[in-house]
């Protein structure tokens, strides 16, 4: 984490006190409770977005979104190649 920013944030006693005895059962001191938060908060996002891709393609034939995918591997890998000479 590079620089910090803190965040005030509600829950409930519930949610409270399930996460603080997962983390007490798994070693973790107080300061692991922003690291659980932010990786969760980046999961969230990720399944978010991922979740809006397939919303996005759903109308997307198989065949034409992995011709899709294998194009954009092509040219990664052919810039990659000629970023390496």
């Amino acid at each position: 984490m590079s620089e910090a920013i803190r965040w005030t944030i509600k829950v409930s006693k519930e949610t409270d006190l399930s996460l603080r005895t997962l983390l007490g059962a798994q070693g973790m001191k107080k300061g692991d409770l922003s690291k659980f938060v932010e990786d969760a908060v980046r999961w969230r996002m990720f399944d978010r977005r991922v979740q809006s891709l397939k919303d996005r393609n759903q109308d997307v034939s198989a065949r034409d979104l992995e011709a899709e995918i294998d194009k954009a591997v092509r040219a990664v890998r052919k810039e990659g190649r000629r970023r390496a000479r």
